[in-house]
């Protein structure tokens, strides 16, 4: 099992080299295979972009990819972590127990791109009608797993163990809930609440992510910490509304509110041991008042809190709120703060990680790039990696022949991902699976 194996990397290493050099052969069905669903993935992704739904909204979304792995005799389980699927393949040999996730939410955003396959879709987020675009690669991201689980289980007699094909909703957030109004899970957390990881039980996990600014068809991975933690927070200043011309007849809170966007600042700066890491506070909205002449009685502000390190980040969310209330205090006004846990630091397994160049090198020839530092996104796939050792990669989404510094960022009105960059994801899913090293194992 592989928790073992992290005690013995030497013998992990081991494994990784077999696994690279006895599946040379048997592998060579992999890359037609893949050829063969192409155009499939590629229409996939084109329905999908076409028709988007919001975090925790995804039932259309969810009936076709139920509706896919169904005929291809896959085990199905919907209405995980609330519109989630969960599907099952079992190999023809005994093995491993391996997951492969992708998300299937977008976001509430208005395509610009022109594409012929462009979204018009609008959506219902907090009762309040928005457009909505897979404005984040989510729908390459569904459409390639959902061609990976074809190609695997028409190959199912040379699978040794069994793999767990995770299409999650909800990754940037719920459209049906207030993030500052509940606790309630959602998105990787809700799907592990459902047991998305205990029925089979998992042990190990992996995903892709296409990345705007990359070329086409390249790889790119790290072991350790690779994409921030992500925390939201609220604060409400008040203090006491008066005219404009007399403030000292009131108290003013929105003073006082520059104050602790100031001081929040010095968390980082001061506060925070940045030997560990980096950290970022950024206030987002700010919102009061309703004249010109009227200091208002409260000032609502809104923002985010990032760290590639989980020690400044709990630094950061210990140190907030009694700075907050002690400025606040000093003004002679109240506040209140909220904080929102999103997701924690995205680490990738450094055993695993190793163990799996070779399948990257095997997806992307000559193609796969080692990342020289970890990137500033977060992800709320770091839940699935505390739980079992996982490994998330980046695949370049952006044609080759393009100036990567001028690509719409993932986000962006105008962001997209080249379907020629999507055979390699199939690629690099598949090679998960036949390259863990459990597969090694098994075979021999």
């Amino acid at each position: 099992m592989l928790p073992c194996l992290r005690h013995a990397p030497l013998y992990l290493a081991l494994l990784s080299a077999l696994s690279s050099t006895s599946h040379a052969a048997d592998l060579s069905w992999v890359d037609p295979a893949v050829a063969v669903v192409n155009d499939q993935v590629i229409s996939l992704r084109h329905t999908l972009h076409q028709n988007p739904e919001m975090g925790n909204q995804e039932f259309k979304t969810a009936a076709l990819v139920a509706e896919q792995l169904k005929s291809l005799g896959l085990q199905v389980r919907t209405g995980v972590g609330k519109t989630g699927v969960v599907g099952v393949l079992k190999g023809g040999l005994p093995g491993p127990v391996v997951a492969l996730r992708a998300d299937m939410d977008a976001l509430p955003v208005k395509e610009m791109t022109g594409l012929p396959w462009a979204s018009k879709a609008t959506g219902v987020r907090l009762g309040k009608t928005v457009p909505v675009m897979h404005a984040c690669g989510h729908d390459t991201h569904t459409a390639m797993l959902l061609g990976a689980a074809r190609v695997l289980a028409e190959h199912r007699d040379q699978v040794a163990g069994t793999v767990v094909f995770l299409f999650q909703p909800a990754e940037e957030g719920a459209a049906d809930l207030d993030e500052f109004e509940t606790d309630t899970l959602i998105g990787a957390q809700a799907m592990i609440r459902d047991g998305a990881l205990d029925s089979p039980k998992v042990e190990a996990v992996f995903g892709v992510h296409v990345m705007a600014g990359y070329p086409t068809g390249h790889l790119y991975y790290k072991a350790g910490t690779v994409l921030n933690s992500s925390d939201g927070f609220r604060i409400i200043v008040k203090g006491q509304q008066t005219h404009g011309s007399a403030p000292w007849s009131g108290v003013d809170p929105v003073v006082a509110s520059a104050g602790i966007i100031n001081g929040l600042q010095t968390l980082v700066s001061r506060r925070a041991d940045l030997t560990q890491g980096m950290g970022v506070i950024s206030v987002g909205t700010i919102n009061a008042g309703s004249a010109a002449n009227i200091i208002p009685e409260t000032v609502e502000m809104t923002g985010t809190i990032r760290s590639n390190s989980a020690a400044v980040r709990d630094t950061l969310l210990k140190k907030m709120p009694p700075l907050v209330q002690g400025i606040a205090s000093a003004y002679e006004t109240e506040a209140s703060l909220l904080l929102v846990n999103h997701a924690p630091v995205t680490s990738n397994d450094p055993q695993l990680t190793a163990a799996m160049v070779p399948a990257l090198e095997l997806a992307a020839p000559g193609k796969v790039q080692l990342l020289p530092a970890s990137l500033s996104p977060s992800e709320d796939f770091s839940y699935y990696a505390e739980k079992v050792p996982g490994l998330f990669v980046f695949l370049g989404a952006t044609p080759e022949g393009q100036d990567m510094s001028k690509a719409a960022n993932n986000h962006s009105p105008y962001f997209t991902a080249d379907d020629a960059t999507l055979a390699t994801g199939v690629k690099a899913h598949v090679q998960f699976v036949m390259n863990y090293p459990g597969q090694v194992r098994s075979s021999n």
